[in-house]
């Protein structure tokens, strides 16, 4: 498996990781999808390095939320240890891959200009199309990124991309699934180290 994996972290390669880290806010958005997974990321490698998506910015706080560079061991998802995830595969060209390359620099580059379209949010759990200037949702980036890139896979606005759709794409290929602290091409000394981290931050939240 781990294998197969590092030979598909290819340069014609862009990465979609579904999670559930099984958060309040999480299962309330699930009791409307039913859906496995409500958070989708966009990765650059197979590695997850490189992962970005709209959502927390700060792990005890899920109000204040935006464009984010996600960080498997040191973010938020080192707080929740029992993460479920999907990694989806898409096959690209050289210049669909530098163009992801580029719109994720691009925000970077502007990063304090965007928010969270929670209106949005909202809007997409009941089929509502409602975007935001410097808006997004996790999927609705997903969605629009690729978008920008040359990849058309939903007819449909981006703001109406769930991850459950991104999830049932035939375009999309299912690299792993299971829990996120397992998948074999993480760094599993620094994730225990993070691991060990995490549980003296929660007992002393306690």
């Amino acid at each position: 498996m781990i294998e197969y994996i590092k030979n598909q972290n290819s340069e014609n390669s862009i990465y979609v990781l579904l999670t559930d880290t099984g958060t309040l806010f999480t299962k309330l958005i699930k009791q409307f999808t039913a859906a496995p997974y409500n958070h989708a990321s966009l990765a650059l490698d197979a590695e997850l390095n490189e992962l970005f998506s709209f959502g927390r910015k700060q792990a005890t706080n899920p109000w204040s939320a935006g464009f984010v560079q996600e960080d498997v061991y040191e973010g938020t998802f080192r707080h929740f240890p029992g993460t479920r995830c999907q990694l989806l595969r898409l096959h690209v060209s050289k210049r669909q891959r530098t163009n992801a390359v580029r719109i994720i620099q691009s925000f970077q580059n502007d990063q304090q200009a965007y928010r969270y379209n929670l209106i949005g949010l909202l809007g997409v759990l009941v089929n509502l199309d409602i975007e935001q200037k410097n808006a997004y949702f996790c999927s609705q980036f997903v969605a629009e990124a690729l978008r920008s890139t040359g990849l058309s896979l939903w007819d449909r606005p981006s703001s109406l991309v769930t991850p459950e759709d991104i999830r049932r794409h035939p375009a999309f290929e299912t690299l792993y699934e299971g829990y996120l602290f397992d998948y074999p091409l993480l760094d599993g000394e620094r994730l225990s180290r993070e691991r060990n981290g995490a549980e003296l931050w929660r007992r002393q939240a306690v």
